[in-house]
């Protein structure tokens, strides 16, 4: 199906150029962050209608100003997002209005309601009818309008997510909360909007992984509008970004509106009145003349992507190269819309990708990533570099697996062959930025590749430090050489189906692999093959906890997360419980915790604080939710305490708010804990192909990184630089913390 519209009506300058032609472009995510409309609509003009000159095209943007127009305005001057209307200017109005709200979280909703803005001002410019097309945020919107000062004959279409839990977004609760109260009033009255024939639209976006959920913000809005007397448009739009064809669905939902509003005005105009149902039939089983069929096989190599609409600010599938745009000639377009004649602008061809499968990364989530400093491989891995690895360049310090397990930061690189997961936790540092998923879809890279570019482009970030001032020489020189890899940058490395190829590239080039999951693929644990240690987050201890904090796809979460733990057992290397502690959430479950270790029996628990990473649409965590290292510290000696001393406080990182507790049997000798690591001598069992155990590549651990030390696990020999850093809304007594920075 086209996009925006293939139907578009044609007005003619002095001169017969046609303008308000539409060509298939996609809204940048820049544009979308700062609430603008750019690359949308771009319109053929002439110096008769505009300042910029004959045959120039201009795309609607926030500059739209800078095109004026005497006659015909051209499309970039037309429209406009109304950041906050006169309402007092629109109350008095008598002329039928056509508003478009949208209730977004982080910006999806927002996207397609600018699009069909200027899709709608385009198609509908030559009717009378619609003279004011506005755009707004929910918030700016006064609910009570509907059924008390709306003009009669007015339209409103709604696009909206659905958020956590069944919930509208933030700026639409109110929105929502007003319209339920209303539809259950009985004073308002079911022909509330029918007496004034006010019609409307609503579009979700949802996924429907979500499963009871799906989309229901947006069928409880349909549902109450009728119920108040609302005429629609068309069926709601029940947008699954799981399907991958979230924007096709848009689209055609899209064409569904505005097809039915034309329909309706040019039944005015010819004498006859309007049924929207009687139309919305009609669109059901017929498809406009004008309409540039587009065939579904095609469709499928568009999209696919499992992507988390609302976190990401805007989702388009994925396109082959890009021909050159077909303008059906006027002339050939026969049929008539209320005397004028029609043009047809149909989508850009496209090519048939070379993998059937779709690419993980998107434009827009490559924007998203790429922002926030990501070196992206491929269409689904990246790395970045540590915060730690930086300090270690400067000789300030080392990360908690410094003190834990002796690697090197400055040797360190973080990455992951998988952007996508299976979770939406609530401290997810990454603010959801990343694709969701259940199983792998997507376009795949081989596991060589990815290796070698993630080395290159770690070496390429290490060597940017070359001569800044406080960075050791010496130690840029040795990171360089990389020894480790920590596979949780973001996402579910295990989910990347040539996982074991990729981890066995790391041993070829001496990088040692910590690889954490979350604990939702317990066949993916079954097959991995020796990590040099195993991480599984555990961040609940009951189903209630774990699908609060944790925010799965799979309905079955719990009977996964629990196979995920017992398959621990049967693992020969290293393997460690990873706890995330938030205040508030689950530390007060330290029995059901202590239980937990029966199914794994780990040689390692991590006990770590949650680390505060700013307000963000996709968490409702503050620094509250923070425990202090005091907070840990009891934890882990409460779990201890009901281990019956199975497990023992081996080492600690104060800086990190965590702490690690050790088996007793296996780690403490003689009297000394031997948490750290022998990396060659880990690198020799791996190459030579016998079976090993934990204890073959076990080494002992500094004093300095022991639990209770006076160094609290900061390694001696760096320098330490400390800074005061005072938190609000922490206790006076509390309230400084001392960091290395």
């Amino acid at each position: 199906m086209p996009w925006p519209f293939s139907w578009f009506k044609s007005s003619k300058t002095d001169k017969g150029s046609i303008v308000n032609v539409v060509e298939e472009t996609q809204p940048k995510s820049e544009s979308i962050n700062e609430g603008t409309i750019s690359n949308i609509a771009k319109t053929a003009v002439t110096s008769d209608n505009c300042e910029r000159g004959e045959g120039a095209f201009t795309s609607c943007s926030k500059d739209a100003q800078d095109c004026s127009s005497s006659t015909t305005a051209c499309a970039c001057s037309s429209f406009k997002t109304s950041p906050s209307p006169n309402l007092k200017a629109l109350n008095q109005q008598s002329t039928p209005q056509l508003l478009i709200l949208y209730g977004s979280q982080t910006g999806m909703s927002k996207a397609f309601a600018e699009q069909l803005a200027v899709a709608c001002k385009l198609a509908l410019a030559s009717q009378a009818e619609f003279e004011d097309i506005q755009c707004m945020d929910m918030t700016k919107f006064e609910p009570e309008r509907l059924i008390s000062d709306l003009p009669e004959g007015s339209v409103f279409l709604i696009v909206v997510s659905t958020y956590e839990g069944g919930t509208p977004p933030d700026a639409a609760r109110w929105f929502c909360r007003w319209l339920e109260d209303a539809a259950h009033d009985f004073r308002v009255g079911s022909s509330a909007l029918l007496e004034r024939k006010i019609r409307y639209a609503v579009f979700g976006c949802g996924n429907s992984l979500y499963g009871d959920n799906f989309n229901a913000v947006a069928k409880r809005v349909d549902s109450q509008l009728s119920t108040l007397g609302g005429v629609s448009v068309t069926d709601v739009g029940l947008g699954d970004e799981d399907t991958g064809k979230l924007t096709l669905q848009f689209q055609e939902w899209s064409n569904k509106v505005i097809a039915g509003l034309s329909q309706d005005q040019n039944s005015k105009q010819s004498g006859g009145s309007s049924q929207n149902k009687e139309v919305q039939t009609q669109q059901e089983g017929t498809t406009s003349d004008n309409y540039e069929d587009t065939d579904d096989d095609e469709e499928e190599d568009l999209g696919g992507e499992d992507v988390d609409m609302e976190d990401l600010g805007g989702v388009a599938p994925k396109k082959a190269k890009k021909s050159s745009t077909r303008l059906r000639d006027a002339a050939d377009a026969d049929s008539k819309h209320g005397g004028e004649r029609s043009i047809v602008v149909s989508a850009p061809e496209m090519l048939t990708p070379i993998v059937s499968a779709p690419e993980m990364l998107t434009p827009i989530v490559r924007a998203s990533l790429t922002k926030q400093g990501y070196k992206l491989i491929g269409t689904h891995s990246g790395v970045k570099m540590c915060r730690w690895t930086k300090s270690m360049l400067r000789g300030r310090g080392g990360c908690y697996k410094h003190a834990f397990y002796g690697i090197e930061s400055h040797r360190c690189m973080e990455a992951t062959p998988s952007l996508a997961c299976a979770n939406k936790c609530v401290f997810c540092w990454r603010h959801h930025s990343n694709p969701v998923g259940r199983s792998w879809k997507w376009a795949m890279d081989g596991p060589v590749d990815i290796v070698d570019q993630a080395v290159s482009l770690h070496q390429r970030m290490v060597k940017e430090y070359s001569g800044v001032p406080g960075v050791v020489a010496e130690r840029v020189a040795e990171g360089l050489q990389i020894r480790h890899c920590a596979l949780s940058l973001v996402g579910e490395p295990i989910m990347y189906p040539e996982i074991n190829g990729l981890v066995s590239e790391l041993h070829k080039r001496h990088i040692s692999t910590f690889l954490v999951t979350n604990a939702q693929f317990p066949d993916r644990i079954k097959q991995l093959s020796p990590v040099t240690q195993l991480y599984v987050s555990v961040d609940a201890a009951t189903p209630e906890s774990l699908k609060a904090i944790d925010r799965p796809l799979f309905s079955d979460y719990w009977e996964r997360f629990t196979a995920c733990l017992s398959c621990l057992k049967e693992k020969q290397q290293r393997t460690v419980y990873r706890l995330t502690l938030v205040k508030g959430w689950n530390m007060a479950e330290v029995q059901q915790y202590a239980s937990l270790i029966d199914l794994g029996q780990p040689d390692f628990i991590e006990i770590k604080g949650v680390t505060y990473c700013g307000d963000s649409g996709a968490s409702s965590l503050t620094m509250q939710n923070v425990p202090y290292h005091v907070d840990v510290r009891e934890f882990g000696q409460a779990i201890c305490n009901a281990r019956n001393g199975e497990y023992g406080l081996a080492c600690e990182h104060a800086h990190s708010c965590c702490i690690l507790l050790a088996r007793t049997d296996r780690f403490l000798i003689d009297g000394r804990w031997h948490t750290w690591i022998d990396y060659e001598k880990f690198q020799q069992l791996v190459r030579s192909g016998k079976s090993f155990t934990t204890q073959d590549y076990l080494a002992e651990t500094p004093a300095w990184a022991e639990y209770g030390s006076n160094e609290a696990g900061f390694d001696p020999i760096q320098q330490r630089v400390k800074k005061e850093r005072k938190h609000p809304g922490k206790s006076s007594n509390n309230n400084i913390a001392e960091t290395e920075i």
